[in-house]
Parts: C-alpha cells; sequence; structure tokens
C-alpha cells in the first residue's frame, strides 16, 4: 500500500528529472529504466529532510524507481533491516550504482552484513555478487570496530573468486581487495600478497583485478598515509 506520503515523495522526485542526467547515466553503465537522473547530492537532501524511516523506505523501494531506490537506502533504519528484507533487494538490483548505494548506505550497518558479504558472492546473478563484494568494500572503509581477522576471511574468498569476467563483477572484487588493502598496514600487505596470487590464475580479469590493485595498493602516497 502507497502512503500520501510515500506518493508526495514520488511526486517530488519526478519534478526533479533530468533527461540529458539519464542519458550520461546509461553512458556509464546504469540502467535509464524507471530513471529519472537526479544527483546523489540532491537525494541526500531529501533524504536528510525524511529522517529515518522504515516503512516509507519499503514503499518507495516498491514502486521500482531507481531514485527512489537509492533514496529508500538512505533513509531505511538498519535495525530494522531483515536478512529477508537484504536477500529482496538485492535480488531486485538492475543496476550498479543502486547495488552500491544500498550496500554503502544501509546493508554495511546491518546485524547480517557479514553474512551476506559471504553468502551474495557465490550468486550467479551478477548484481547479487556485486553486492556480495561490494559490501566487503563498504565494511572495510565504515566498519571501524572490526578486526583484521575478518577481512583476512574476505581476502581469501576474493582470490577464490577473481576470475569472474563480468564486468560489474570484477570491478566489485577490484574495490574490496583495495578497500581491504588500504585499512591499515597488516591488512596492506595481505591484500598485496592476495593481488599477487590473484594475478598468477589463468583468467584476465583476475590479471586486471590485481594489477590495477597492486597500482593502488603498492603507491607511496598510500603506503605513507598508512605508516603515519
Amino acid at each position: 500500500m502507497t502512503t500520501s506520503k510515500c506518493r508526495a515523495v514520488l511526486l517530488q522526485l519526478k519534478s526533479l528529472s533530468n533527461a540529458e542526467n539519464v542519458a550520461g547515466m546509461a553512458r556509464l553503465g546504469i540502467n535509464p529504466k524507471n530513471t529519472y537522473g537526479i544527483s546523489i547530492p540532491n537525494l541526500r537532501r531529501i533524504a536528510k529532510e525524511l529522517g529515518t524511516d522504515h516503512v516509507l523506505a519499503l514503499q518507495l523501494w516498491k514502486s521500482k524507481i531507481h531514485e527512489a531506490r537509492i533514496l529508500a537506502s538512505m533513509i531505511d533504519s538498519p535495525d530494522r533491516v531483515s536478512s529477508k528484507q537484504m536477500d529482496l533487494w538485492a535480488n531486485d538490483f538492475d543496476s550498479w550504482d543502486v547495488c552500491d548505494q544500498c550496500c554503502s548506505n544501509l546493508f554495511d550497518k546491518t546485524a547480517h552484513a557479514y553474512t551476506k558479504a559471504v553468502e551474495w558472492n557465490s550468486s550467479g546473478k551478477e548484481f547479487v555478487k556485486r553486492a556480495g563484494f561490494s559490501l566487503m568494500a563498504a565494511l572495510a572503509a565504515h566498519d571501524k570496530t572490526a578486526t583484521d581477522r575478518q577481512f583476512i576471511e574476505f581476502l581469501k574468498i576474493i582470490e577464490e573468486r577473481s576470475d569472474d569476467e563480468r564486468n560489474f563483477v570484477k570491478k566489485s572484487v577490484n574495490w574490496a581487495l583495495r578497500g581491504i588493502g588500504k585499512r591499515n598496514v597488516r591488512l596492506n600487505a595481505a591484500a598485496i600478497a592476495s593481488a599477487h596470487r590473484i594475478r598468477q590464475r589463468d583468467s584476465s580479469a583476475s590479471r586486471w583485478i590485481a594489477s590495477d590493485a597492486l597500482r593502488e595498493l603498492t603507491n607511496s602516497k598510500v603506503q605513507k598515509r598508512l605508516h603515519r
């Protein structure tokens, strides 16, 4: 059931639609279907005005509007997000930006984050598998209380699943590897070692993932920051 508040938000989003932005997003690999072309800063402004609202988030998600789904990830309450909801939303992903926004805005703050990061990366669905690795990257960036051991376990999975040639998957594997390697000195060394092993695999995706990650993780600026 769509409430009057949800209808009002959807009308507000539609009023901000920009066809040129939609075309630009499509060139970046973002699905233009049901998309209004609203910038992330504008969505964050609306989210700030709305505040946290779990029920509204669920209603916005059901609208299937691209920006409404990103907005839903910004206003939902992590404490109220169930494992079932995460699976349902992940299976609805049809664009890399909705996937990454949900992982970075919401999913990484839930009680199920580490479980889903492992579960999803074995999926055959491109954007669900991407979500598993995007969630690893988001946790590496945002969870200040996590132990190194948790990310060492992620590195093992990254090595095992680094041969997926699908563009949106391999880019998320690379993102997770780089994110973990920039967390601290110990994880930097572990991620570099993983990257060297990944580069030896008989896969063009693995070679690209490893080479790109090594360029950043061994960069003097990154090394200086980590050792400071």
